[in-house]
């Protein structure tokens, strides 16, 4: 009896694995996103693949079943999953996990927040936090004095929001033998007090990696821990897919993830270019992997951020005219070109962070010169950013087919305190329209945690334009605006051609992924301005529904 029991409860088992392996979705506006933006009613699904897209009589007139389960989606809007061009997944995890400083409006707060956290972590290494000292009542950068009596017992290394300066305290800097002689490394800066020449406590860039080097490594648990996190972030906002600035740490978390089937993303990993040899070495080439994690691209940086004024730009800024910004090391010493035309030659994506325009101009120079040097093949070399480009300079990107890889938060988060920056220069700044015009691929992302998970508030910042403090109603530089429909691209079709991808995901035709979302509202018809409001009622990954909104 009980193995009759036992060979019904596995029948059961298996009956309920069928019938949940077939969706129907109907009743809907699927936006496909397809070749020819066609609008249809109906897609179904079945072992992760989409099988028919099409109307609603015809879909429910032929997989009205037992085993199809049947979803109305009342009229509500379907698009492909959103693809993110641009993460920090596992850091962005570990972000919502601990302390959190993006949200403090004045040193008040900020020191405030501190120390809460400081009292309830004793002996513990603080670090992440996305501060932004552009938000408080003071804009001066924070210095160690501000927060030394608040982590007497925690070493502490805290970064502004963008990831290209951090905060260390007295202890910090102690335990990684930074002083008052200890000189600035090349493409970073240990910023010090013009008075004493004692450090400040805040480091930039390649600086940073002073302290980086001394903090205890995650162990590979806590690693898992905050990748799930991340996850779960990533299914509420209908995330599908990112594009992921990858260390090996990581790797191996989304790889035991995988086989244990707790994916809900697909990650196309970019690993730094300095591990480039290893990937030859083991004869791995741009594509390399399963559909769920894919190798074959690498990250380099060209240069810093524009709110720690190291974007690397032609003329000094206009709020400190020493400085024109910080090259990265790599390219001081010469390695990023060696690097980077052997990853070509061997058929390694080259994605490359750019923010000011000399920098943006030296890669593609770069490029331009590995296209000379190297044979030809289907590259689609990146440049992560292009936030700060000459219009003389955009020709170059379209020439040489380089994808325009962009993060629109950026735009209306820097809106609000650009121009101080760099005065008129503004106005080649998060240049979309432009990069559209010349026939550039503007693929789209968050840079997360730099910027929220969020491809819907990503649209509205390229739609609108429209900064955080409510300065620019009418758009900063509004000339740059473009359409929902060409933004929605930017997310999806055009990401997933950035990847190699467009094959298989991107838009929702028969035989690709099966990889979609539904909005509370439909984005291609309410005011632009609604756009930010909008919410994320059901995610689908690889056949499954993964997430619903309460």
């Amino acid at each position: 009896m009980k193995k009759l029991l036992l060979i019904a409860t596995l029948l059961i088992a298996q009956s309920s694995q069928l019938l949940a392996q077939k969706i129907c979705f109907y009743n809907g506006k699927i936006y496909t996103v397809d070749a020819r933006s066609s609008v249809a009613e109906a897609v179904v699904v079945e072992n992760g693949r989409i099988l028919f897209v099409g109307s609603t009589p015809e879909a429910r007139a032929a997989w009205s079943d037992s085993r199809t389960k049947m979803v109305n989606l009342e009229g509500k809007l379907m698009l492909p999953g959103f693809i993110d061009n641009h993460t920090h997944f596992a850091d962005g995890g570990m972000y919502l996990s601990g302390i959190d400083l993006r949200g403090a409006k004045s040193t008040t707060e900020f020191k405030s927040i501190i120390k809460k956290y400081a009292d309830s972590h004793k002996g513990e290494w603080i670090k992440s936090g996305n501060w932004d000292h552009e938000s408080w009542e003071v804009k001066d950068l924070p210095t160690k004095e501000m927060i030394d009596d608040l982590t007497k017992d925690c070493p502490t290394f805290i970064d502004r929001f963008d990831g290209h300066m951090a905060l260390a305290n007295s202890k910090a800097l102690a335990l990684a033998g930074i002083t008052k002689d200890t000189k600035s490394p090349d493409g970073g800066e240990i910023v010090k007090d013009p008075k004493t020449g004692e450090p400040t406590g805040v480091l930039k860039d390649a600086a940073m990696t002073l302290i980086y080097s001394i903090i205890p490594p995650l162990t590979p648990e806590q690693k898992i821990k905050y990748v799930q996190r991340a996850l779960q972030e990533a299914r509420e906002n209908g995330i599908t897919s990112v594009q992921d600035i990858t260390f090996q740490p990581d790797l191996i978390a989304f790889q035991t993830l995988e086989k244990e089937d707790k994916l809900t993303c697909r990650f196309y990993t970019r690993l730094p270019i300095d591990s480039y040899q290893n990937l030859v070495n083991a004869g791995i080439q741009v594509g390399f992997g399963s559909n769920k994690i894919k190798l074959g691209s690498l990250k380099a940086y060209a240069d810093g951020s524009l709110g720690s004024s190291t974007a690397l730009m032609f003329k000094p800024y206009d709020q400190n005219p020493n400085t024109k910004g910080l090259a990265s090391d790599i390219i001081i010493n010469g390695n990023l070109t060696k690097w980077a035309t052997d990853a070509d030659k061997n058929h390694l994506q080259l994605s490359i962070h750019a923010i000011g325009d000399s920098a943006n101009y030296l890669m593609l120079k770069l490029f331009e010169n590995i296209t000379k040097t190297n044979p030809k093949w289907d590259r689609r070399f990146r440049i992560e950013h292009a936030q700060h480009v000459r219009f003389e300079d955009i020709p170059l990107f379209a020439k040489l087919g380089v994808v325009a890889s962009v993060q629109p938060y950026h735009c209306i988060d820097d809106g609000v305190w650009a121009a101080k920056r760099i005065g008129t220069r503004i106005d080649y700044t998060h240049p979309y329209k432009s990069f559209l015009d010349a026939g550039i691929k503007l693929c789209m992302g968050s840079d997360w945690s730099v910027a929220p998970l969020n491809a819907i508030l990503g649209i509205y910042a390229a739609v609108t334009r429209q900064t955080v403090d409510g300065g620019n109603p009418m758009g900063w530089i509004p000339k740059q605006k473009i359409g929902v429909a060409d933004a929605i691209k930017g997310y999806t079709i055009n990401n997933a051609y950035a990847a190699f991808e467009e094959k298989e995901k991107g838009s929702i035709e028969p035989g690709k992924l099966a990889d979609m979302v539904v909005l509370s509202d439909d984005i291609l018809t309410i005011k632009p301005e609604k756009i930010q409001n909008v919410k994320v009622l059901m995610t689908i990954f690889d056949g499954k529904i993964v997430y619903e909104k309460k």
